[in-house]
């Protein structure tokens, strides 16, 4: 019934898309070459894809070869304009993603910016020595051409059984995937049969030189946040937690938490989750109510409650992280980082 509801606003918004999108291929809309190396990455859906996952991988890889820049909208910031991150920079200025990325790589030039064009020329200006921008979030952007398109889809919700905003989570026309260098399918079933694998593969491969690859997400032990207010020991399987995530998808964070613990409480915020001191009391709440349990949140989660000032102490003993990567399943990480340095290097 409410599908059925949405269906008028989800035809309009397809229509809006479209119409752009014809602007830009008429030329009334112009999209923007630089002569840097640009690698957008990038999704045509809403909710968590695994684009920082996939961003942190690619920055930790090129910058063997390459001096890296990231430059990022920095969504849900209060702040306008150009802004580079700094280490100490506040979530709330300079995005959570974005800092959650300066924070693991302290060395790279990381600037938010919601128009892309003038985000790419003040780094060139400011950054004379940045030689490979990786632009976060940008593929429906078209502002910018990239040299590079990666599109991260979700197994999970494949693309050719959703639907568009609001109706379903598609943010942007299945046909512009055309446009795509590659595709990372993200959150695959680790025993992905090979007929899932080859019919995603028709779906999604337009062009002869379209390549896809076939991921899931890896997590670690679980890390305290205050790791000098904690017990110091790790987290014992069966162990009671609270699952706290403010996150797109937090489906597959909580269903790896059941894997390994009884979650005996969830707080499930929306993305990009402002935290407020009514948060932190209801974490120290929760804490009260399951004796012996601990909190484990997202990276991205956590990188918003580095304000020991704000958090209750027996919150900050007891508050974890659980560490996430991508994990190829078909082909290695290494062959998909050295054909896209191969790309970033060729014409």
């Amino acid at each position: 019934m409410l599908k059925c509801l949405l269906a008028p606003a989800a035809f309009l918004y397809k229509a809006g898309v479209t119409f752009r999108h014809r602007l830009f291929d008429w030329g009334i809309l112009k999209s923007e070459k630089f002569d840097i190396p640009i690698i957008c990455i990038g999704n045509i859906t809403v909710g968590g894809t695994g684009k920082t996952p996939m961003a942190e991988m690619v920055i930790a890889y090129m910058s063997q070869m390459h001096n890296v820049a990231l430059l990022s909208r920095g969504y849900g910031r209060r702040t306008k304009g150009y802004l580079e991150v700094r280490a100490d920079s506040h979530y709330r200025d300079a995005g959570d993603e974005p800092l959650q990325i300066k924070l693991k790589f302290p060395d790279t030039v990381v600037a938010v910016c919601e128009k892309r064009s003038e985000g790419i020329r003040r780094i060139c200006a400011e950054h004379p020595e940045v030689d490979l921008i990786v632009m976060d979030d940008g593929f429906q952007h078209r502002y910018v051409e990239p040299k590079i398109n990666i599109v991260m889809i979700d197994a999970t919700r494949p693309v050719q059984h959703d639907r568009m905003l609001p109706v379903g989570t598609l943010r942007d026309l299945p046909e512009e995937l055309h446009r795509a260098h590659y595709f990372v399918v993200t959150k695959c079933p680790e025993r992905m049969a090979p007929i899932d694998r080859r019919i995603l593969r028709k779906v999604l491969i337009q062009v002869a030189y379209q390549r896809v690859y076939f991921t899931r997400f890896e997590s670690f032990m679980p890390q305290p946040l205050y790791a000098e207010e904690a017990s110091g020991e790790p987290l014992a399987q069966g162990r009671p937690v609270i699952a706290l995530s403010g996150i797109g998808n937090p489906k597959p964070f909580v269903q790896t938490l059941r894997e390994r613990y009884e979650v005996v409480a969830e707080m499930t915020l929306d993305d990009h989750h402002v935290y407020k001191v009514r948060d932190m009391n209801a974490l120290a709440a929760l804490l009260e109510k399951h004796p012996g349990a601990v909190i484990v949140t997202t990276e991205k989660d956590a990188v918003k409650m580095t304000n020991r000032a704000k958090i209750p102490a027996r919150v900050r003993s007891n508050l974890y992280y659980l560490p996430i990567n991508i994990s190829f399943i078909e082909d290695s990480a290494t062959d998909f980082l050295q054909k896209l340095e191969e790309d970033v290097r060729g014409n």
